[in-house]
């Protein structure tokens, strides 16, 4: 009998694309394996009218696949990493991850601007506190608004006008071949990713031996060890939707030693800390930890809560 996967994903047309690409690795992969892809609507995408922190976070994007996954609709889990808790249900696992596309985050202004020219006061279209505290810590003068949506939603926001300019990652613009419409590429040191920025994970049952195996085949291993670190740091830090945090982790040309950049800050952008480590490969998700510690150590002792 053909062995055929049944791949969920979202709906929006990014996470389709995401999905797709999954499944054509997987039968590059493997001779005579078939797929099917199987949208599941989730809470994220159903709440569209208030800030991910004030409705439950990033989770929303995941959970109701994951129960797909507990039921056995589906075999696998498609997700964009920086959407993915950093805690996940017992008996799931992220099996895979492909190669990392572009982590950073692009400026798109309506007038062309880049992100020092725009004019004070201009309004920055997100709901990312992440992008917002680190845009306000550079410009306190602009003013941020809430902006939900998959990236043609927030495309035409902007083109009519409901913000002066927007922040999207640069991966997602890529992967709809719309990176074009870029005013500016934002380097790390001026707008730290989140933590899995342009990382597409695969997740499954831990008891699903059979789909873990065809998975193996697919996971790139530089990918998985700088999410990996990255993803340590998030839990060392237990920071919450609510915490702005940013972290992205680059081995080195041999592939042996890792740099990891991090940062928390407060939502208004009023304190915002950086700290960097570096480590070897097999070391880098201690490193991770005890960097994820220093930063936590940087904030005041309610600022978790």
């Amino acid at each position: 009998m053909t062995p055929r996967l049944r791949i969920g994903t979202r709906g929006s047309p990014l996470a389709l694309i995401q999905a797709e690409a999954v499944g054509a690795a997987l039968m590059r992969a493997h001779a005579g394996l078939e797929v099917d892809y199987c949208v599941v609507r989730t809470s994220g995408d159903r709440i569209q009218d208030r800030p991910l922190a004030d409705v439950g976070g990033k989770g929303l994007f995941t959970k109701e696949i994951e129960q797909a996954l507990f039921d056995s609709q589906i075999d696998l889990a498609v997700h964009s990493m920086k959407d993915v808790e950093t805690f996940l249900p017992d008996g799931l696992a992220i099996a895979a991850m492909l190669r990392r596309e572009d982590p950073r985050d692009v400026l798109l202004s309506a007038g062309g601007e880049l992100l020092d020219a725009l004019p004070q006061g201009a309004r920055v279209g997100t709901s990312s506190i992440r992008r917002q505290a680190q845009v306000l810590h550079r410009r306190p003068d602009l003013r941020v608004v809430p902006f939900r949506g998959n990236v043609q939603t927030r495309l035409r926001k902007l083109e009519a006008g409901e913000a002066d300019a927007t922040l999207l990652a640069a991966a997602g613009l890529k992967r709809l071949a719309r990176l074009d419409l870029a005013t500016q590429m934002l380097e790390a040191d001026m707008i730290l990713p989140a933590a899995g920025q342009g990382a597409i994970g695969i997740e499954a049952r831990t008891s699903d031996t059979a789909t873990l195996a065809l998975l193996e085949a697919i996971d790139h291993r530089e990918t998985r060890i700088c999410v990996s670190a990255e993803r340590a740091m998030l839990a060392a830090l237990d920071g919450s939707c609510r915490t702005p945090i940013g972290a992205l982790a680059e081995l080195d040309a041999s592939g042996r030693t890792m740099r990891l950049r991090g940062l928390v800050a407060r939502p208004d952008g009023s304190e915002l800390h950086r700290r960097e480590g570096s480590a070897a490969a097999g070391d880098a998700v201690a490193m991770a930890a005890d960097l994820g510690a220093e930063l936590r150590s940087l904030m005041a002792a309610d600022f978790f809560s």
